[in-house]
């Protein structure tokens, strides 16, 4: 795991391994528009999670692109799930940075409205969205410092990386962004 310090209070983390398994205050997942469980991160967090989830998703019904929703945690360790939806990458003439910026804006809003100080990302739309890697990680860890600069409640936020290939994109970010 790497860190980096933006004050006494702030940090953001790099680590790979599983986000299910982060004991946060939330943990955020790559949802789908339906909220129901998919495949990659979303079907991993809802299976974690256990059926309560899902039945508050169906609850909610349906989140569009680029926005979030919260519901319980259930049986992660983590006490939120924020559910995020980001864009589907077509080429990037069609707003899909705008929309993923509003992604990690919007979980982080979420979270400082509920006064949760420790939150893991996964590497939003870059799975099955196939989002560039490259091009969502600078958009990722830009939007979180920017955000922590600024606000007063989020103390930690991890990105939890699934692969060392996403690991090692975000490393070297971090260090780009950060200087």
């Amino acid at each position: 795991m790497s860190e980096s310090k933006l004050n006494n209070k702030k940090q953001i983390l790099v680590m790979q391994g599983d986000i299910t398994q982060q004991k946060v205050d939330a943990i955020v997942n790559a949802a789908n528009e339906s909220l129901l469980p998919g495949s990659d991160v979303s079907g991993a967090i809802h299976k974690a999670a256990g059926l309560g989830l899902e039945e508050e998703c169906i609850k909610i019904g349906w989140c569009e692109e680029g926005e979030a929703k919260i519901t319980q945690g259930y049986n992660l360790f983590a006490k939120y799930v924020i559910h995020t939806v980001g864009p589907v990458w077509e080429g990037g003439n069609y707003g899909e940075d705008k929309i993923l910026a509003n992604c990690y804006r919007r979980c982080l809003e979420i979270a400082a409205e509920n006064e949760i100080k420790s939150i893991a990302f996964p590497a939003i739309s870059t799975g099955a969205y196939e989002f560039p890697l490259e091009k969502a990680t600078k958009i990722a860890v830009t939007e979180v410092k920017k955000y922590l600069e600024n606000e007063n409640t989020i103390e930690s936020v991890i990105f939890v990386c699934f692969s060392a290939e996403i690991y090692d994109c975000y490393q070297k970010t971090i260090a780009e962004i950060m200087k």
